[in-house]
């Protein structure tokens, strides 16, 4: 019987240290996007939109690694403060495109602002050339783990 590798020891892990960047950026995106009352799904979905106007929510909610059903409440709570707008009524099939509202711009334009402090503060000790590699090597990853190579 062939012997069963492990995990190595959790400092070593790729995987394990990935999870705590992944943890540490949420934290601190957490507390950026406080005083902009939104949370990290909220934001999320009013970047996708200020990027890609018209998604519907199943897109959005893969955009946002959340499910369709979190999106719904997302994209819901977004409306009734007026940072989104849907159609009533889809036009074909089942879908309502959403668009950032002015007010929505605004929010997203203060909130990607601070979102963008977080990220230059994490990846301030990488020099240029280090960065895109970081960029490379993820996103490798991610193709090895989905097949998607």
């Amino acid at each position: 019987m062939a012997e069963t590798e492990t995990v190595q020891a959790l400092d070593e892990s790729v995987g394990y240290v990935l999870k705590q960047a992944q943890a540490a950026l949420r934290s601190a995106m957490d507390a950026a996007l406080r005083p902009h009352a939104l949370t990290v799904p909220q934001y999320s979905c009013l970047e996708l939109l200020h990027q890609r106007p018209g998604l519907s929510n199943a897109e959005l909610a893969r955009g946002a690694f959340v499910s369709r059903q979190a999106m719904n409440g997302v994209l819901r709570g977004l409306e009734e403060r007026a940072f989104v707008r849907r159609p009533v009524e889809a036009e074909h099939g089942r879908e309502l495109p959403a668009v950032l509202t002015a007010s929505g711009e605004r929010r997203w334009r203060a909130a990607s602002a601070a979102v963008a402090a977080v990220e230059r503060k994490m990846i301030a000790p990488l020099s240029v050339d280090r960065r895109r590699r970081l960029l490379r090597d993820l996103s490798a990853c991610t193709a090895a783990v989905t097949g998607n190579l």
